[in-house]
């Protein structure tokens, strides 16, 4: 490393050459682990590569090139396989979100003109009843064994492998252009309808050659796969860049077998979303609040933590690091802001949390905070080769994030209205406000579409106020809304709050509470909150909630959904 905290990385021209140089480099080792029969096996980089390469030729023996092609299912193997098939000489990928309904799913494979789809068991009778509102589907390919009116992923690479045999070699002498669309990835989205972001395979190979002279990432390294593996954080930085890496990659069996399996993958590094991580906080800080006494000797070990190494941090907190298996020297946390009392707390343990900024169009990542500088609650710095800025900042430095570099998206798919507003002169204009710091590191204040500008011209970011909210032991979360402009001519800051029921149980000696009783606790935490503000931004009413907020897969909340 540099003195600039940069690793020496080459260039990747493409994911195709990519995965080419790393299986001849290194074929026998493991480029994945799945469960099977209980317990976690490998599967080969030379396999993986012979696998994508066949079902690659299959997939053009039947007269896809070209094609759009979509894939949905759990993270698994089959997933990964068919989608550099596609991108690698094929078509064009397009990673579908496995919580969509059949209308959602209709529309998006109308809208791309899917040929293909690839899925899984569980998501077979969606699929099937969306293809029958899809004249364009061809082909119905099932991860698992057929049924009748399906193909099978494990036929497709048999019969290519016996065209290989034969001498078939359109796949394997397919030279990619790397300007050419081969991702199209439809954008989740809090605030609105999804759309099509075209990415080709510079846009990813330079993120991830970016990414890997930021972070010590190698052979030796395994990351257990848990985000959606259709989003694109997840599959560049959870899937790609491990693999570019030589690494392996566990798939993690769900949400509630994430504690089983990194005891089991013993992974090195974990890519989060602050949500996941803010759950490991809880329960190891539960754990530290059990009495009196534990809860006093764990705030003296974090202050001696503080004074010491990393290595003596995690001797430190020796059983910490052995329920997380005992091997991880990084997390990775991104798609939404991270509470720095959460990586504040990790750091002093020995586990360094790095934060990441970034969106679809992107690739997904444009900056980062690095292995050996970084800052708790920043965004980071730009990525290298990324240029940033504030556009038209205010007195307080503050304006709309600017990106602009090789990771930017191709545009909009049947959209270049959109396109146009969204890139200018080679600039993506994000959507997010920040400012930047002396020492050059961004940080976020919130949406641009979520701003609040009040009559007198204030402007309020709900983002700002709701980590004030969430930082009190009795909420679980928070939305922050301005008045509506035909109730009131005030303006009045708005909380809904959902109640953290299990904490304030505890602090009225374990007694269910009541309504009245929720409203008070609350209520005192708002007047808190309140004093450490300007009166423009004081929150004057607040409405409780019992549900959580909806949210998207990544664990944003959906603020256009209807969560009042």
């Amino acid at each position: 490393m540099d003195k600039k905290f940069l690793y020496d990385f080459v260039p990747i021209r493409d994911l195709k050459s990519m995965l080419e140089e790393v299986a001849a480099r290194n074929p026998d080792h493991n480029a994945f682990l799945r469960k099977i029969d209980g317990e976690y096996r490998g599967i080969s980089y030379g396999k993986f590569l012979g696998d994508v390469n066949a079902l690659g030729t299959k997939l053009l023996d039947m007269g896809l090139k070209g094609a759009f092609i979509g894939v949905i299912g759990e993270n698994r193997y089959e997933w990964a396989a068919a989608y550099l098939a596609v991108v690698n000489g094929t078509g064009v990928v397009v990673p579908l979100d496995k919580e969509l309904g059949v209308r959602e799913l209709t529309y998006l494979a109308n809208e791309s003109g899917l040929s293909m789809v690839v899925y899984s068991d569980k998501y077979r009778d969606v699929m099937r009843e969306v293809a029958r509102s899809c004249p364009g589907i061809k082909y119905l390919v099932s991860m698992d064994e057929a049924v009748e009116g399906e193909l099978s992923f494990e036929s497709l690479v048999s019969e290519g492998n016996a065209l290989i045999e034969k001498g078939a070699g359109d796949f394997l002498d397919a030279q990619i252009d790397p300007l050419e669309l081969r991702m199209l990835l439809y954008t989740s989205g809090t605030t609105g309808v999804a759309k099509g972001v075209m990415l080709n395979h510079r846009n990813i190979a330079f993120d991830i050659a970016a990414m890997k002279r930021i972070l010590r990432i190698s052979s030796d390294d395994t990351s257990l796969s848990i985000l959606p593996i259709y989003h694109t954080f997840e599959c560049t930085c959870g899937f790609l860049t491990m693999i570019a890496s030589g690494g392996t990659v566990a798939f993690c069996e769900g949400l509630k077998y994430i504690a089983q399996n990194i005891r089991e993958a013993k992974p090195t590094i974990l890519i989060v979303v602050p949500l996941i991580l803010e759950s490991v906080y809880s329960k190891i800080m539960k754990k530290a609040e059990a009495s009196f006494i534990k809860k006093i000797v764990f705030k003296i070990l974090l202050g001696i933590g503080g004074l010491m190494s990393i290595d003596a941090r995690r001797k430190l907190f020796k059983t910490v690091h052995e329920s997380l298996g005992g091997r991880i020297h990084h997390v990775i946390s991104g798609a939404s802001a991270l509470s720095p009392k959460v990586s504040k707390t990790f750091e002093r343990m020995g586990l360094i949390v790095l934060q990441g900024y970034g969106l679809t169009e992107c690739a997904p990542v444009a900056a980062g905070n690095r292995e050996a500088f970084f800052k708790h609650g920043a965004l980071g710095l730009p990525l290298p080769g990324v240029e940033m800025k504030i556009n038209e900042p205010d007195r307080d430095g503050i304006g709309e994030i600017l990106i602009k570099g090789d990771n930017v998206m191709m545009g909009y798919y049947k959209n270049p209205e959109e396109t146009a507003k969204s890139i200018k002169d080679g600039w993506l204009y994000s959507g997010d406000y920040g400012r930047v710091d002396k020492d050059g590191f961004y940080i976020m204040t919130g949406r641009k579409k979520n701003l609040i500008i009040t009559k007198t011209g204030k402007n309020i970011f709900p983002e700002e106020l709701e980590e004030y909210l969430n930082d009190s032991p009795f909420i679980l979360e928070s939305v922050i809304t301005g008045s509506e402009k035909d109730i009131t001519k005030e303006d009045f800051i708005h909380a809904h709050i959902v109640p953290n029921i299990e904490k304030i149980k505890e602090s009225i000696s374990g007694r269910i509470p009541s309504l009245e009783e929720i409203k008070q606790i609350i209520g005192e935490e708002v007047k808190k909150i309140n004093k450490k503000l300007p009166v423009f931004k004081r929150i004057k009413i607040f409405h409780i909630r019992e549900e959580e907020f909806e949210k998207t897969t990544t664990k944003k909340i959906k603020r256009h959904a209807k969560n009042d």
